[in-house]
């Protein structure tokens, strides 16, 4: 079988080679005896990605693939395979060409002598700080195989809940797309007509009726403007909301808005709780865990909560304590938990159930706000309706009233 190899050799010169082998085994081997590191092989004697490729690109491995790849393993060392052997079983199992390599590369670094934990931090786009530092703590204590069920079922869990959240918010986005690329229409077909007619009639138009009028005219004369100006303002917008700023601005009406100001702080609690239980369960120590949520939560107004948290608990504070002086953010449910947690000595138990609880009450609200939105939609799409039709429909009965 031939191999497109990319080698670094010890004096730092990279070379691209075709080698023939029966595995990559094979290959590494040879290439150690040269006192060389690879840094990239594929089958076949095509292009080779390089690692940096690699690193850059991975972020385009979808959390469900994330999921698989850590189940699967989990499964195989839990079945009493070695890392590394499981390892090379995903590699030949998988079809995704990214992961592949990203696979290949720890598996050949573990045999060099890393550890897991250690590999997976060289691909900070797809492993994330809480993967790695579960995998820490699952090696140092003996439990990958637990530990990585663990991560599995935090990584679905928080995927499902995003998926359902934002499976509530599809339709309504639909509808509103609708509106705005139907109005857009009328402007530019319908509206020229009825403007032509209303010109010959020579009646005094109202104020609505000559608002649409040159809204009307102004996009028929400056097509091309304004499919730029649009494109622009849905380009902007969505990488502006990307931003810290954006997100922030998002995050900040959303709170304000009836029903979904609760389904959000729910959400956070949701996630906070379940990574936290996470960590904490797989032996991560409390400060680490703290940090690792707040980066998970993110660097809003929840997040820093977390951050304060984290700074209250270095001074030897209680945990809920913060979390009990922020009831308009974290439920009052949420920090009197953690309490009873800490009374126990069950914490990491306390903060799976607030998850499990939070994560059931938000699938419940998005089902409900499918409920609500539905007839704010119709009213919404009414008066958009009713709006335009007193426009157009008020020169012609003027009209025909001054005819009487």
């Amino acid at each position: 079988m031939k191999f497109s190899v990319s080698i670094q050799k010890s004096d730092g010169t990279k070379e691209k080679r075709i080698m023939e082998a029966e595995s990559r085994f094979e290959i590494y081997a040879t290439i150690e005896k040269e006192e060389a590191n690879v840094i990239s092989i594929t089958e076949g004697a095509g292009f080779t990605l390089p690692a940096w490729a690699n690193i850059t690109i991975g972020s385009a491995i979808n959390t469900e693939t994330k999921i698989t790849f850590t189940k699967n393993l989990s499964a195989m060392l839990n079945a009493g395979l070695t890392l590394s052997r499981a390892l090379n079983v995903i590699d030949r199992q998988s079809s995704n060409k990214i992961l592949k390599g990203i696979v290949t590369d720890i598996e050949a670094k573990i045999r060099a002598g890393t550890s897991f934990h250690e590999a997976l931090a060289t691909y900070p786009k797809v492993f994330s700080k809480l993967f790695i530092s579960m995998s820490k703590a699952g090696e140092e204590g003996g439990t990958l195989s637990q530990t990585l069920t663990t991560v599995a079922k935090q990584m679905e869990q928080s995927e499902t809940l995003t998926k359902k959240i934002k499976g509530a918010m599809i339709y309504p986005c639909i509808i509103l797309i609708a509106m705005v690329i139907i109005g857009i229409l009328m402007l530019i077909f319908v509206v020229p007509t009825l403007a032509t007619t209303f010109q010959s009639l020579g009646t005094a138009l109202p104020l609505p009726t000559q608002i649409i009028l040159n809204m009307s005219a102004f996009m028929t004369h400056n097509l091309l403007l304004v499919l730029a100006g649009l494109i622009i303002l849905v380009v902007g917008g969505g990488f502006y909301f990307k931003t810290k700023q954006g997100s922030s601005l998002v995050l900040f009406v959303a709170m304000r808005v009836p029903v979904i100001g609760e389904l959000v702080k729910e959400t956070y609690s949701a996630r906070a709780a379940r990574t936290l239980a996470s960590l904490l369960s797989s032996g991560v120590e409390m400060l680490t865990a703290l940090s690792i949520t707040q980066e998970v939560v993110g660097s809003n107004v929840f997040g820093k909560i977390i951050e304060d948290a984290e700074a209250r608990v270095r001074k030897g504070e209680a945990l809920s304590v913060t979390f009990i002086e922020h009831p308009k953010l974290y439920p009052v449910f949420f920090g009197d938990m953690v309490s009873v947690g800490e009374e126990t000595g069950k914490v990491s138990e306390m903060l799976g159930q607030i998850a499990e609880y939070y994560e059931t009450d938000v699938e419940d609200r998005t089902k409900d706000l499918s409920t609500i939105i539905e007839p704010l939609l119709m009213l919404f799409i009414g008066a958009f309706v009713g709006v335009f039709a007193i426009a157009i429909i008020a020169p012609i009965y003027s009209l025909s009233s001054s005819i009487n």
